[in-house]
């Protein structure tokens, strides 16, 4: 684990906040906040702690992508996907990872908490599709960025 690559993580970290911006905000932001239910003066309230709270969870979840995509690539002992082996060292590769954690981590924990709360179908595809770009971004970033 000495050659992390710090920057990239931080860069992947970050990257959920420009993701955010543009997802939550101009693309589905009036649809989302009509499902939560919330004006758009509540949806500003408390934002720095929450820019700053989510770039410190965005960067847990990305070092987890990254521990299991480029330095074991999820298949040790053999280390097809290590860090030794540049092949797998593409951006393209670095989305695939993402999608798979998005999908078979997050959707699953987002949509059954969605279902639980008794949320619509369009709120659970806004959350769960921001998540799925989000870390197939942040799985590309640090994959290519070794």
């Amino acid at each position: 684990m000495e050659n992390i690559n710090w920057i990239a993580l931080v860069v992947a970290a970050l990257s959920t906040l420009v993701i955010g911006f543009l997802w939550y905000g101009p693309l589905f932001g009036k649809a989302w906040m009509k499902e939560t239910g919330i004006t758009e003066a509540q949806a500003q309230k408390g934002m720095p702690l929450r820019f700053g709270l989510s770039v410190v969870l965005a960067f847990i979840a990305i070092f987890f992508i990254y521990a299991t995509s480029v330095i074991t690539g999820g298949m040790p002992p053999d280390e097809v996907h290590s860090i030794n082996n540049p092949q797998f060292h593409t951006f393209g590769h670095g989305v695939i990872h993402g999608i798979g954690a998005a999908l078979f981590i997050a959707m699953p924990v987002l949509v059954t908490n969605a279902l639980f709360e008794q949320k619509s179908f369009k709120y659970i595809l806004i959350n769960v599709g921001y998540w799925i770009v989000t870390f197939a971004i942040m799985g590309g970033i640090v994959n290519a960025w070794v």
